[in-house]
């Protein structure tokens, strides 16, 4: 072994076909089992595979890129935290995209797919434009959406189910006497934005409750926006007695407030936030918020991409990963789980292969 591990070492190492070393070492369409294998082999042998060579042969470069609009949000953290394992296992390595939810840098990577420096992209997008559609349909290499796309896109999407989340909130607080709840939302161009705003309004009247325009307050998806945001609320209608906040990065925001304010939370005013992120069950109080199944969707987001780069075909598939509600002390007290009303939404998961998402 002076000269180094070969393809026929790995292959007695893996106790697998020489033939299967080579389809796994040059990305071809191969069973995972047999990929966990040869890359274990390969990296207990220290095989050192030529990337280069590797790449013009097989025109496959064996990276993966997701592109996301904040790699501060927890929410999108979860996501990777599941995407890099999942991809990992196959041999792709992860190449990562901040990109400020700008929608010129989504359209740049989007672009960029024709130079084949990644073999797949997965893709959340706050905004989805004409131009991202186009660039979608015309796509060179697998793309995978996690969030809301029209329907009718050709591209492989992972949903959250949001209008049902905002429902279990708005619930979850009626249920506890509140009748003042006021929304502190994202910009409303946003997908997840337009769909949180627009479940709030519905569950209100479901509930009777007047909308009013004065309760509802536009910020962005970032602390010292939903701080500001929340600040202008109170001073302008200081009796809400409840915040639906549209995502955990807000809702910690309105607690900072409240608490320079000498507001009680959950006593003078409830919160709940959105994406249970892990800053949720950390914060002081503990946040109650709104699951949109972030790692879940990351994890299916891999596996859907993963197929395609196998080769696999058909029509674009659709998957809504379902809403829970985690209650924690800053509505109601110690911590449980609320599973969604079937009556309310979409919400059966896999079955029909809407942010964080919608």
């Amino acid at each position: 072994m002076a000269d180094g591990p070969t393809i026929n070492t790995i292959a007695e190492r893996a106790g697998v076909s020489i033939a299967s070393v080579s389809r796994v070492l040059n990305g071809l369409p191969t069973r995972q089992e047999t990929v966990r294998k040869v890359m274990a082999a390969a990296d207990e042998l220290g095989y050192v595979r030529n990337a280069v060579a590797r790449s013009l042969k097989s025109r496959r470069t064996h990276q993966v890129a997701f592109a996301m609009a904040d790699v501060g949000n927890p929410a999108y953290l979860a996501m990777l935290r599941e995407i890099q394992p999942v991809l990992k296992s196959a041999g792709y390595r992860l190449v990562l995209h901040s990109t400020d939810a700008v929608v010129a840098d989504e359209i740049d990577v989007l672009h960029s797919l024709g130079e084949r420096y990644v073999d797949g992209l997965i893709m959340s997008p706050l905004r989805v434009t004409e131009a991202h559609l186009e660039l979608l349909a015309a796509a060179r290499a697998p793309v995978v959406i996690i969030g809301s796309v029209p329907d009718g896109t050709r591209v492989d999407n992972v949903r959250a189910d949001s209008g049902t989340g905002v429902r279990l909130a708005i619930d979850h607080l009626y249920a506890l006497g509140r009748r003042r709840i006021a929304m502190v939302n994202g910009p409303l161009d946003t997908v997840p934005g337009a769909a949180r705003g627009a479940a709030y309004r519905e569950a209100l009247g479901d509930l009777g409750l007047p909308y009013d325009d004065d309760l509802v307050q536009i910020g962005d998806f970032y602390r010292a926006e939903g701080a500001r945001a929340v600040a202008e609320l109170l001073a302008r209608v200081p009796g809400v007695d409840a915040l639906m906040c549209a995502n955990d990065l807000i809702a910690l925001g309105a607690l900072d407030v409240l608490r320079a304010a000498g507001k009680r939370v959950p006593e003078d005013v409830a919160v709940v936030g959105m994406d249970d992120t892990d800053l949720a069950a950390a914060s002081w109080p503990s946040l109650t918020s709104v699951s949109l199944g972030s790692a879940e969707r990351g994890k299916v987001a891999a596996e859907l991409l993963l197929d395609r780069l196998r080769g696999e075909g058909g029509e674009p598939r659709r998957v809504t990963v379902p809403p829970h509600l985690a209650v924690r002390a800053s509505t109601s007290g110690p911590a449980h789980d609320r599973t969604p009303d079937p009556g309310h939404g979409d919400t059966d998961g896999r079955t029909d292969r809407k942010g964080s998402g919608a």
